[in-house]
Formats: C-alpha cells, structure tokens, sequence
C-alpha cells in the first residue's frame, strides 16, 4: 500500500518558489487501480514523479507498505516493485527491444517469452524483438514497447503518466484491455494512471481530481465521474476528454 501524508512540493521560477504540490494526502490501497485527473498544470504529472521518486517532495512523507520511503532512489523504488511509465519514452540506442523486455523483467527470458509481451500491447514480434530502441521508432511504437517492459515486471505498484499520449485510436482501445488485464492478473496489484480520458476513467476503482496541486475531490469512480462530464458543477475547470485518443 502506498500513502502520501502532507505532501509539498516547489520549483524555482524567476527566483521565487512556485509550490505545485500543496499539502497532498492520499492512500492508495492494494489491487486498486487509481485515476488522477484534473486540468493542465495541476500538478498530476509532477505528483505521479514524486512517487516514483524522479522528484524529491519539499515537505511531507511517502510511505510503502509502512516504511518511509521519502528519500529513497528511483532505483531502490524499482527494487521495492514501483514501476513508472514516461508519457514521453526514453529511446535507448544500441539497446534492442528484447535486450530491454530481459531487463525490465529481471530475469531470464526465451525470445518466445518476449515476443508474448509485445503481443499483449499489439506489436508483430518478429517485427520488433530486434530492433534497436531508437528514433527509427515512432511514439506511439516506443510507448508500446514500453507498456511491455511494465507487463514484463509485473510491480506491485505501476504508475502510468498519460499512456494515451501519441497513440492511435487502435492502440488506445488495445490500452484499455492491458490496464484491465493488469488488474485481473497480477495479484495485489496497484495501478495509478494519469489521465483525462473518459474511457480510461470508466474503469478507475477510485477517481483523484488534482487542481492547483491540491485534491479537488476523490471517490469511487460512479461519484466523481458525473461530476467531471458536466453534469455538476462542483469541480469547476475540471471536464475531462470525452473524446478517444487517435482523434484528436
């Protein structure tokens, strides 16, 4: 279980701190899948890098499964089952696709084995096993091939930051069932997406809305969501993205 108590953060801008997590607590339970949502700057993405420890939080405290992890590496997070997906994937050249699924999965693999990851996000294999990480790859191919090195670890906890960023409307439907399939499987698992997209939400457990770095709301997704698709106005500038990804 992961749990944020009071947590702040701020950058510098101009020679004045800018505080873009304000006093932020939340608890993310065991095989729940989490959605944070909210509008553009809210501070969702930096939230999501301060768990997976890429930023180091001014004030406040992480804590996974009862032990502070405050100050804690991104890698002795990987090692703890804390996995984090880029909404912009790191290209890795000179490394191929199969040398990177071996090493996101941390032990041995056949071809075979690596070729099923990619199946799974709806990559040709013998297409993509061995081909270089690099800028011969699209974006929407390298946030593919990265959703596959997260299946390939099967983490306690996975944070997803924007995943629907760059991808075709195929590849979004394909998403979808990967995320549901994630928490079907993996057992105990805790998925955390952020995201603006409805049909991404419709399948949340619980629903965060970040606004001005603070939480807006949270809830049960059949809560939250009527608010978020007009139907209230409670949460004012906080609409999300009815539309698919792939056609925008």
């Amino acid at each position: 279980m992961l749990e944020l108590r009071n947590i702040s953060f701020n950058v510098d801008q101009e020679g004045q701190d800018k505080e873009i997590i304000r006093n932020v607590s939340l608890t993310l339970p065991d095989g729940q899948l989490t959605v944070v949502t909210g509008p553009n700057g809210g501070g969702k993405s930096t939230l999501a890098r301060l768990i997976a420890g890429i930023e180091k939080p001014a004030s406040g405290q992480i804590l996974w499964n009862g032990q502070d992890i405050t100050d804690w590496s991104v890698t002795e997070r990987a090692k703890a089952g804390i996995a984090f997906a880029f909404q912009q994937p790191v290209r890795f050249k000179g490394i191929q696709v199969f040398d990177l699924i071996r090493l996101a999965a941390g032990k041995t693999l056949t071809v075979a084995d690596a070729c099923q990851y990619l199946s799974r996000v709806g990559l040709c294999a013998r297409d993509y096993i061995d081909r270089e990480v690099n800028a011969s790859l699209s974006g929407g191919e390298l946030k593919r091939i990265e959703i596959a090195t997260v299946l390939a670890r099967s983490a306690a906890l996975t944070i997803f930051d924007e995943p629907e960023a760059g991808i075709d409307l195929w590849s979004f439907q394909n998403l979808i069932e990967v995320f549901e399939e994630m928490r079907a499987t993996i057992a105990g698992s805790s998925i955390l997406i952020i995201s603006h997209q409805e049909r991404i939400l419709n399948i949340a457990d619980e629903v965060v809305v970040l606004k001005d770095g603070q939480v807006a709301a949270q809830g049960p997704k059949d809560r939250i969501l009527p608010q978020l698709i007009g139907t209230s106005s409670a949460i004012p500038d906080c609409r999300i993205n009815t539309e698919e990804a792939g056609r925008k």
